[in-house]
Parts: structure tokens; C-alpha cells; sequence
């Protein structure tokens, strides 16, 4: 299987953040940003393996700082992982003060993707290559994550089990 550099998955997306995008506190929706966050990641998954790829997992989305309307909101991502068939991606969000020009990381995230062939089934994927202090630094923590991911959907397949299916009103 071929390898790709982590910096050929990269994406951006800036958004100015308008009033129909703020909740009641005046700080945009998390919802919305969630959004931009599975859209921008999406994109990286697919310059990945250039083949379908799909969302099996948004590990954690971490709102570090809320943003204002008086903010632009800055997506990147990349893939900083990749198993057989799945891949990390890595969405980091920054908030800047349009009047000051103060940055500060709004928001971190991770996603995992799994690529389909024509008939919906999981295939093997390029591995990635970091390069930057940032792509390593995640690389070098990506199989701690993925363990504990692992268990995670563990425990929520049981917990579905638990789970009943009829509504309220049956």
C-alpha cells in the first residue's frame, strides 16, 4: 500500500459568524461548528484514499473558548493516523477577534473515517506520513486514542443492548 503525507490531507475553511449563527449566550452554536467540523474532516478523508470515506466515529470535540459574532471562526484539518481501513482525523478550530486580531484555539477534535469501496465495504487505505512537530506529536499519541476508542464503542455496544427500542407510546 502507497503512504501520503499528512500535509496532503490538510484543509482549511474560514467562516465569518453571523447573529442566525449564535445560540442565546451570543457565542456561536455548537451544533454549527460540529457541522463545519464533520465537513472539513470528511474532505481530508477523502483526499486520503480518494475513494468514499465516511464518519464511524466523532471521538471528542473539546469547546476550549466560545465564539463571538465579533469573530471569524478558522477549520483545519488533517489525518494524523491510519489503520487498515480507518483513519484519525484531526480538526483544529481557531476563534480570531476580527477588531484585535487575537487568535486562541477555540476548539479541538477527533473523527475516525473508514473508507468504502463501491459496494460499502472497508478498504485498505494509504498509511500517512507526518512531517511537522504538530503532525508527530499527534501521530506519536494516535494508537493511545485508538485503544481507547476501541473500548469506548466496546461499552456502547453493550449499553445499546441494554437499550429498548419501543416508543412510550406502544
Amino acid at each position: 500500500m502507497d503512504t501520503k503525507y499528512a500535509k496532503e490531507t490538510r484543509c482549511f475553511k474560514v467562516s465569518r459568524v453571523f447573529p442566525t449563527d449564535v445560540n442565546n449566550h451570543d457565542t456561536l452554536f455548537g451544533g454549527k461548528l460540529m457541522s463545519y467540523i464533520d465537513d472539513i474532516a470528511s474532505i481530508s478523508a477523502s483526499k486520503l484514499c480518494r475513494v468514499t470515506a465516511v464518519t464511524a466515529s466523532t471521538d471528542s470535540v473539546d469547546f476550549l473558548y466560545p465564539i463571538r459574532p465579533t469573530d471569524s471562526v478558522s477549520l483545519e484539518s488533517f489525518v494524523t493516523w491510519t489503520g487498515k481501513s480507518s483513519m484519525e482525523v484531526f480538526v483544529k478550530v481557531i476563534r480570531e477577534d476580527l477588531r484585535s486580531g487575537e487568535r486562541r484555539i477555540a476548539a479541538t477534535s477527533f473523527l475516525t473515517f473508514v473508507a468504502l469501496d463501491e459496494n460499502n465495504r472497508p478498504i485498505p487505505i494509504p498509511q500517512v506520513l507526518p512531517e511537522t512537530e504538530e503532525e508527530w506529536k499527534l501521530f506519536e499519541t494516535a494508537e493511545h486514542r485508538a485503544v481507547m476508542r476501541r473500548r469506548r464503542r466496546e461499552e456502547s455496544k453493550k449499553f445499546a443492548d441494554f437499550l429498548v427500542t419501543r416508543y412510550p407510546w406502544e
